[in-house]
């Protein structure tokens, strides 16, 4: 029976059990009461960033074995959240034969390694191997999707559940957060197999003494003339290709969002005829998303890029006059030091600051200007961005990173979507969006990163009259429709509620 000592020179309580390390993880209700449902019953697990969703695998682990000598599985999506997973379940648990797979295990290596009790694993080097038979579907009896919101379309943990459900193992989903949209919850529940979802947020009664107030502040900025001027060519440019979409009827409005335009692509592989005016819309509104959010710098690049490339459609865009227009002046801004008026703000912000500071963009473009433009005028400061492409940071310089943020040797971090997906990267006092997410999932789980053990800020930069404002709008909308939905599908769990006390027969 589970059974908690109290540690008595520091008051705090910490779960007893003969495979988690005395003294080591504190006892919290809401923790063991998910836990204990996920035990008995396949269960997705929706908790906000920051309040133990690993602590909560641990404990899940710690259960099935000592219930079965078969072996467990945590999946996650990146090779270093793999890595901070099993670093935390070493540091907590009893147990010698821990081991991580990843991309950059070697197969003679990984048939060794997965005889182990406990595996902490990337999803697609998983899949491999249960398909090269490497590893078997019955192999085990618990298996655990971190950021479970991942399971849609062909991602693999589709593939894995899809292999492993026949078998019955325990699954167990965990994630921050549900999509808004009906259609996706379901989804990623039919896809992993899961039969109940029990649902924590800020409002909960006991997660209530663990939530500090985070203030979020919304600030406004404008474009300079300039780039309004080239914001208005490349408006005009997209729009000649979203009315020949509107009359093809690949799509409903010349104003169609870049989600909208993504998803016409199937109406193009039938209606081949639109498919040049559809990929050449949805690159320029890349374009301008580039140029709302981030500034002239990513705005430029991104069109280089595009312009060496040899696709469907970029040929003629170079040679449209307005697009050609909007580029020229997008150059001559840069060469007279023309920059986004968000850097100016964000310098404003982070003035009289103390403590970590945690900044996020979605383009790696902006990470540059952001991180040079903060080392000029003296600030401590590192970049976090995936390994793909020749300025990418490999899985060990990431976990390098990190680890100097956390340790203090940067008191500023600059990230990408990398930083954002459970990392542990430590308390932060102040966090910063660059740019909008419009999407609630990232919005959470940005947010996450402060407000753990104080009050946290978080200050979202946007500019007005773009689609910066767009996302604001959008992001307040999933967010208010993803609490809806989350507590709809609270339902689905049993009304009764487990008892914590018979809970791990440790």
């Amino acid at each position: 029976m589970l059974r908690y000592i109290a540690k008595l020179k520091d008051e705090n309580i910490w779960i007893e059990h003969k495979l988690i390390k005395v003294g080591s993880v504190e006892k919290r209700d809401y923790q063991i009461l998910l836990a204990k449902t996920a035990v008995e019953t396949n269960t997705l697990i929706v908790l906000p960033t920051g309040l133990g969703k690993t602590t909560i695998a641990l404990l899940i682990i710690a259960d099935i074995l000592t219930k079965t000598k078969d072996r467990c599985l945590f999946l996650a999506p990146t090779r270093v959240l793999v890595q901070q997973h099993y670093t935390y379940l070493q540091n907590f648990l009893d147990i010698l034969d821990i081991s991580m797979i990843t991309g950059e295990s070697v197969q003679r290596e990984r048939t060794r390694i997965w005889d182990n009790s406990i595996i902490c694993a990337t999803p697609q080097i998983t899949l491999n191997d249960l398909k090269r038979g490497i590893i078997k579907p019955n192999d085990f009896s618990l298996v655990i999707f971190d950021e479970a919101h991942r399971a849609i379309g062909d991602y693999a943990y589709c593939g894995i559940a899809n292999l492993i459900k026949e078998y019955n193992p325990r699954i167990v989903g965990m994630t921050a957060t549900i999509p808004s949209e009906k259609e996706k919850a379901n989804e990623i529940v039919n896809n992993i197999g899961i039969k109940k979802i029990s649902v924590k947020d800020e409002t909960s009664d006991d997660v209530r003494p663990y939530i500090k107030e985070t203030n979020v502040e919304w600030i406004q900025v404008e474009l300079p003339a300039v780039m309004k001027q080239i914001r208005s060519h490349i408006v005009t440019t997209l729009e000649s290709r979203t009315r020949e979409l509107v009359q093809k009827g690949a799509i409903r409005s010349i104003k169609a969002t870049r989600s909208e335009l993504i998803r016409a692509m199937g109406f193009v592989r039938v209606n081949r005829g639109a498919a040049k005016a559809l990929y050449t819309a949805i690159r320029i509104s890349h374009a301008l998303n580039s140029l709302d959010t981030q500034g002239i710098t990513s705005f430029l690049r991104f069109l280089q890029r595009l312009e060496a490339k040899s696709g469907i459609g970029i040929k003629e865009l170079f040679l449209d006059p307005n697009f050609k227009t909007a580029y020229e002046l997008a150059k001559n801004a840069e060469s007279t030091g023309v920059e986004h008026p968000k850097i100016e703000k964000l310098k404003d912000t982070l003035s009289g600051v103390e403590g970590k500071i945690l900044i996020f963009t979605s383009y790696r473009d902006s990470v540059e200007v952001i991180y040079n433009k903060l080392r000029s005028i003296g600030y401590s400061v590192g970049y976090l961005i995936g390994k793909a492409g020749e300025r990418g940071l490999k899985q060990g310089e990431q976990i390098d990173t990190v680890n100097k943020f956390r340790d203090g040797r940067y008191s500023i971090l600059v990230a990408t979507q990398v930083g954002e997906e459970g990392l542990d990267i430590s308390e932060c006092n102040l966090v910063v969006f660059y740019d909008n997410v419009p999407s609630s999932i990232r919005f959470v789980q940005r947010k996450g990163r402060t407000g753990r053990k104080a009050a946290g800020r978080v200050v979202v930069l946007m500019t007005k009259d773009t689609l910066d404002e767009a996302y604001y709008w959008i992001s307040k909308r999933k967010m208010r429709e993803s609490k809806n939905m989350a507590r709809k599908m609270n339902g689905m769990i049993e009304k009764e509620k487990p008892s914590l006390d018979k809970f791990m027969n440790g």
